[in-house]
């Protein structure tokens, strides 16, 4: 899935991603580093994975989008 990335604090490695709906939905340190990035700044366009429905969803991966 693909989502636009709206938060992220490097401290925590933690953020939040904006779906292609407007729907926010934050990833914790465990999902950013599975995606082995370094760095992330708003407005890059990047790839999830979810589990979980409604407001149990849950980001388990973040990587950035690559054609």
């Amino acid at each position: 899935m693909q989502a636009t990335a709206y938060t992220y604090e490097s401290g925590t490695r933690s953020g939040s991603v904006l779906l292609d709906d407007g729907t926010p939905v934050e990833f914790d340190a465990e999902a950013f580093d599975a995606g082995g990035l370094r760095l992330l700044r708003p407005g890059q366009r990047v790839r999830i994975e979810t589990e979980g429905e409604g407001a149990a969803r849950r980001i388990t991966l973040v990587t950035l989008y690559t054609f």
